[in-house]
C-alpha cells in the first residue's frame, strides 16, 4: 500500500470473507467458496479474517453491517447473488452502499464471460463504499471465487489506498 508519510509501509488492510450459504450454514456441506478468497486476499497482501458462514437473508445484512462497525477496509461475500428465490445478498448489501463502485462488479461479471462461463452475467453482485468499508459481492462458486481474487488482487491496494485518504501517482 502506499500513500503513507515518508515511505512507512502502511499496515495490511483488513478484510473479511462472508460465504452466504443456507446449506453450509446447516452443515449440508462444507464451505468450498469462502476458503479460496480467504487464500486469494492473503496472498495479495490482506490481513483476511474468516469466512464467517451465514444462512441468506437478513444474517448478511447482519455480518455486513457488524464488519463495517468493527471497520474492516474489505468485506467480500461469495453466494446468494443468483437468481434464486432466496439469494438476497444484493439487496442486504445495496442499504449499506453510500457510493457505488460498479466497474468493480462489471469487472467480476466480464471475467466470468470471458473465460467462458456465459451464466457469469446472471450475477446480481454490487460492489460500493459502506462508510469507509469496501464491499464487494461475488458469486457463490470456488471458479467465480478464483476469479475475483484475479481482479480484486489488481485493484484492492489501490482501493484501500484511496479509502485511506492516498494521492494518486505522480507520472
Amino acid at each position: 500500500m502506499t500513500g503513507t508519510a515518508e515511505g512507512a509501509a502502511a499496515p495490511a488492510a483488513r478484510a473479511l470473507v462472508v460465504t452466504v450459504s443456507n446449506r453450509a450454514a446447516d452443515g449440508v456441506y462444507a464451505d468450498t467458496a469462502g476458503p479460496v478468497l480467504v487464500e486469494g486476499l492473503r496472498a495479495a497482501g490482506l490481513a483476511v479474517e474468516g469466512p464467517q458462514v451465514v444462512h441468506d437473508g437478513e444474517p448478511v445484512g447482519a455480518a455486513l453491517r457488524a464488519a463495517v462497525a468493527a471497520g474492516f477496509d474489505v468485506v467480500v461475500t461469495t453466494g446468494g447473488t443468483g437468481l434464486n428465490p432466496h439469494d438476497e445478498t444484493p439487496e442486504q448489501t445495496a442499504p449499506l452502499l453510500d457510493r457505488l463502485v460498479p466497474g468493480i462488479a462489471e469487472a467480476l461479471r466480464a471475467t466470468g464471460l470471458a473465460k467462458g462461463v456465459p451464466t457469469a452475467v446472471l450475477s446480481r453482485g454490487l460492489a460500493g463504499m459502506a462508510g469507509r468499508t469496501l464491499v464487494v459481492n461475488v458469486a457463490g462458486s470456488p471458479g467465480a471465487c478464483r476469479d475475483a481474487v484475479e481482479v480484486l488482487a489488481a485493484v484492492l491496494p489501490h482501493a484501500v489506498d484511496q479509502r485511506r485518504g492516498g494521492d494518486h501517482p505522480r507520472s
